[in-house]
């Protein structure tokens, strides 16, 4: 029978009401740990409770780090989610998720609280009364459609102070005198028109572009067919310039959709998220955003928190009909009622499936795994990180120096078969690839014996005889000089060495570093599902903090290790299959390589019979039954 928690804090069962709410834990300082909702917080609650070995790793130093849990009972679900989104932006908890904007994005904005609106590029999300459109990736993709979009809709350009001294001397501000302010002060509208003018270009930004293109085709023809061919000119440069603008944005949706949609990549502590505003069917604006997760969430809760980051401070306008995720919060139907608060109409949040929102929705997840991607490596390329990275990892694993030498290994199989290791190289925290190595496995029972071979045999070049550790000659002799070839760097000994995986693989290292003597090199591994480091002997693992960089650094190191033994694998998996497919009589380079696409290795290919491999296109029932039979030879 388990025993109860021991923190002291616990509420008694009865204490704890069964209504939707939301809690709040404090340490013993009184500072607000972490914020949470719940339907039920009876229910909720009793999950922070259970037998503290029963606990996800970074909530049990939650709930060990709290010294004190309190609730506020709230009338409806989507009550809660205000009161939970109100209380994280004011507290910031720390076991909250932490949300990082990759760069502070530009806008276009269009002053719409002015006399007479202008529009700019800006960063500042707050002037009052403003229009934005975007956000963009580069100051000059604004810029260029500005130049673009003020040759159809005139507007003001110039700043504030050239516009009052226009209006009060009569004379035209700079922009305006070589044609590139349609302001009021140009003489050429008036205030009234101005503001006409102003309410299109806001218009045609937000999505209706169809109908001002068939407004400027329909008087471009019409003035042709009255001759007026310079106001024709015009009106044909203004669907030029129009269509130069939808050019940056291909229509991606229907022409009426507006949506936002969510790209997401994560791992254990960090997650990116690519935000791409639709309207109109086209990508409006891309926001990117990483976000620094300290306890265990994933799936629909991350989707939960990313759209209330997204929309709770979002003007109305901001918020579209529709909202594309990849997953569906549990909560969606409360997220909903929110947003349509909000907005003031319906919002509905949807899974992208299928079709054309499925096919960009890959795009966006493929945007963010890069950005995690990237946001991980600078971490580890940075020369203050790196070097925090190596203290850190020092202390953490009570090593006497910095590990300036670390090998990392992993082993990859596919199904048992095709075992196949990697070691990878990271010297002063950056990696040398120059010195990977890849081993092939004939024979092993299990990952705990695969890594003791391949531990086993790269130890073995330690204690290779080294020429370069003949006596160094007399180079003031008159006798003949004979250099010596340097010290080969696969007989460098590391630091540190990182297996990937947890207790299992880590006590296999340590036994092939015993049977090799050398027992002076430290050893940990990484085991992935809650990025824990074992040391060997150890019954607990060392847990890191999230933020640390020593972290970053295994985690970097892992990922490298297992993309090396991966890529290694699949070179060997087509190589042996198209070796032994080539000895098939009528069998040519496109049918193999359709054959490999199929079924992915050799023992697929064995197991198939020759009508699965008949209905392969360019298959045939006489070339299958050769195919199936030269396997079966073998």
């Amino acid at each position: 029978m388990a025993r109860p928690s021991p923190l002291s804090y616990r509420p008694k069962p009865g204490e704890i009401p069964t209504n939707p709410g939301v809690y709040r834990f404090r340490d013993a300082a009184g500072r607000v740990l972490y914020v949470g909702k719940a339907k039920n917080l009876r229910a909720r609650l009793s999950n922070y409770f259970a037998p503290l070995q029963t606990l996800h790793e970074r909530t049990r130093r939650m709930v060990t780090s709290a010294a004190s849990v309190e609730w506020t009972v709230v009338a409806s679900d989507v009550d809660s989610l205000q009161l939970e989104y109100m209380w994280i932006k004011e507290f910031d908890p720390p076991f909250n998720v932490r949300y990082k904007d990759d760069k502070s994005y530009p806008f276009m904005a269009v002053t719409l609280g002015d006399e007479a609106p202008r529009v700019t590029v800006t960063r500042n999300r707050r002037i009052p009364g403003a229009k934005y459109f975007g956000p963009y990736p580069k100051v000059w993709a604004v810029h260029d459609t500005i130049d673009l979009m003020i040759k159809v809709f005139p507007i003001r350009t110039c700043s504030d102070s050239s516009y009052k001294k226009a209006m009060q001397t009569g004379r035209p501000c700079f922009p305006g005198q070589i044609g590139r302010c349609g302001g009021p002060c140009s003489g050429r509208v008036t205030i009234e028109e101005h503001r006409a003018i102003v309410d299109d270009f806001v218009a045609f930004m937000s999505g209706g572009d169809e109908r001002f293109k068939k407004e400027l085709t329909a008087r471009m023809r019409a003035a042709s067919a009255a001759m007026d061919y310079e106001s024709a000119a015009g009106f044909r440069d203004k669907l030029s310039a129009i269509d130069a603008v939808l050019s940056r944005s291909a229509l991606v949706l229907g022409e009426d959709v507006d949506a936002d949609l969510f790209g997401i990549a994560e791992d254990e502590l960090s997650a990116a998220v690519q935000h791409f505003v639709i309207r109109g069917g086209r990508v409006r604006g891309v926001r990117a955003t990483t976000i620094d997760k300290e306890l265990d969430i994933a799936g629909g809760d991350l989707v939960d928190q990313v759209l209330q980051r997204a929309y709770g401070d979002a003007p109305a306008s901001d918020i579209p009909r529709r909202v594309l995720v990849p997953a569906m919060p549990d909560d969606a139907a409360e997220l909903e009622q929110w947003l349509r608060l909000r907005r003031e109409r319906p919002v509905t949040i949807q899974v992208a499936q299928r079709g054309q929102k499925a096919e960009l929705m890959r795009t966006a997840t493929l945007n963010a795994q890069q950005a995690l991607m990237l946001h991980k490596t600078r971490r580890t390329s940075d020369y203050v990180a790196r070097t925090q990275a190596l203290t850190d990892l020092q202390e953490a694993l009570g090593l006497t120096e910095a590990p300036l030498r670390i090998e990392c290994f992993d082993v990859s199989h596919l199904g048992g078969t095709n075992v196949v290791a990697s070691m990878v190289v990271f010297e002063d925290g950056l990696p040398r690839k120059d010195q990977y190595r890849s081993f092939s496995i004939s024979e092993t029972t299990d990952d705990t014996d695969s890594m003791h071979q391949v531990l086993t045999r790269r130890l073995a070049y330690l204690d290779r005889p080294d020429e370069s550790d003949e006596p160094v000659p007399d180079v003031t002799s008159d006798d003949t000089v004979a250099t010596t070839r340097k010290r080969p760097r696969f007989a460098y000994p590391p630091q540190l060495l990182v297996v990937d995986g947890g207790r299992p693989q880590v006590e296999a290292a340590a036994r092939a570093l015993a049977d090799a003597g050398h027992e002076e090199i430290a050893l940990c591994g990484i085991a992935k599902r809650l990025e824990e480091v074992w040391l060997p002997g150890d019954e607990y693992p060392v847990i890191l903090p999230r933020t640390s960089e020593a972290l970053y650094l295994l985690q970097r190191l892992r990922d490298e290790a297992h993309r090396f033994a991966i890529s290694h694998q699949r070179r060997r998996r087509k190589r042996d299959i198209t070796s032994v497919l080539t000895e098939v009589p009528g069998l040519g380079e496109a049918r193999i390589k359709a054959l490999l696409r199929h079924f992915g290795s050799v023992t697929a290919l064995k197991a198939a019979s020759p009508d699965e491999i008949s209905r392969l296109p360019g298959v045939g029932p006489k070339l299958a039954a050769s195919i199936h039979s030269h396997l079966a030879a073998r």
